[in-house]
């Protein structure tokens, strides 16, 4: 295994590495999400170190570790976007084939995945449930539901809320971000668009 790019540092580094110090430099922190390049043989090309399967249990040991020296909680309605609280998702849109769609391929993703397909099946489900995070269309058949976003930022804890829409307007993606919201996703979107949210949310 070889680091090609410190993006840290803006350096590149031509240097190998083997496997157990590069791990070791991963679980002590020296090494963190988003600031390494790393070349593996057996793929063509580099990939960010955190999406290396053999490191990722190694990013969220430093991560654990971190979370238990903090003594101050975080603020009210800030989730912790570590990779394994992003469990349970929930999609509230009234497009019943898009819903399956997208259900079919978090689920195979390892997700528990939930759907509500109106303003009103959405606040239900809040009210019962708690997700890690939701997917949000704004056009609903019983409301806006931009309206939802004042009953989810009532709550104690927060889900991290992405909106879905074919109607991004810059005024409402304006709106949108004051009230909160971590992303914006124009439909027509691609599998590859949604996994790559999810990995944005938990990076950040």
């Amino acid at each position: 295994m070889e680091i090609k790019w410190d993006l840290k540092r803006g350096a590149e580094i031509y240097r190998s590495v083997y496997d157990i110090r590069l791990k070791k430099w991963v679980a002590t922190g020296k090494i963190k999400r988003g600031e390494a390049l790393v070349w593996r043989s057996g793929f063509s090309g580099m990939r960010k170190a955190e999406d290396l399967e053999e490191l990722a249990p190694f990013f969220n040991q430093w991560e654990r570790k971190q979370l238990r020296r903090t003594k101050k909680p975080g603020l009210p309605g800030k989730p912790l976007l570590q990779k394994d609280q992003i469990k349970n998702i929930l999609i509230i849109d009234d497009e019943k084939d898009l819903c399956s769609l997208l259900s079919d391929v978090l689920t195979r993703k390892g997700y528990n995945v939930s759907v509500a397909h109106s303003k009103r099946e959405g606040v239900t489900f809040l009210k019962k449930e708690l997700p890690d995070l939701v997917f949000l269309d704004l056009k609903l058949p019983d409301d806006d539901g931009m309206k939802i976003l004042s009953k989810i930022n009532n709550m104690d804890s927060r889900p991290i809320v992405s909106i879905i829409s074919a109607y991004g307007s810059e005024e409402k993606r304006e709106e949108a971000k004051k009230k909160g919201v971590y992303s914006f996703i124009d439909k027509p979107f691609t599998e590859k668009d949604i996994l790559r949210n999810i990995r944005s949310c938990i990076r950040k």
